[in-house]
């Protein structure tokens, strides 16, 4: 089974590094990209075969390393 797992900044925390990327997009033309957002993407194979086991397990992934829940959202999916 695949955990498919994003993780970005909550709406209302600043996210420097997709401010970044806006103006440098702004400045090679892209005027009309806004609101860019950087977050992180993950993908990990897990040797669990029962669907609830691995949900669990990545929930809990996510909460003690993946994504700091003060200030990250996360989502994930199993495949």
């Amino acid at each position: 089974m695949k955990a498919i797992i994003h993780v970005t900044l909550k709406q209302g925390i600043l996210d420097p590094q997709g401010k970044a990327i806006e103006h440098a997009l702004d400045s090679l033309g892209f005027s009309n990209a806004a609101n860019v957002r950087v977050g992180k993407y993950l993908e990990v194979d897990l040797n669990e075969t029962d669907r609830a086991r691995a949900d669990a397990q990545v929930k809990r992934m996510c909460e003690q390393l993946l994504a700091n829940t003060v200030v990250e959202d996360y989502r994930y999916e199993l495949t």
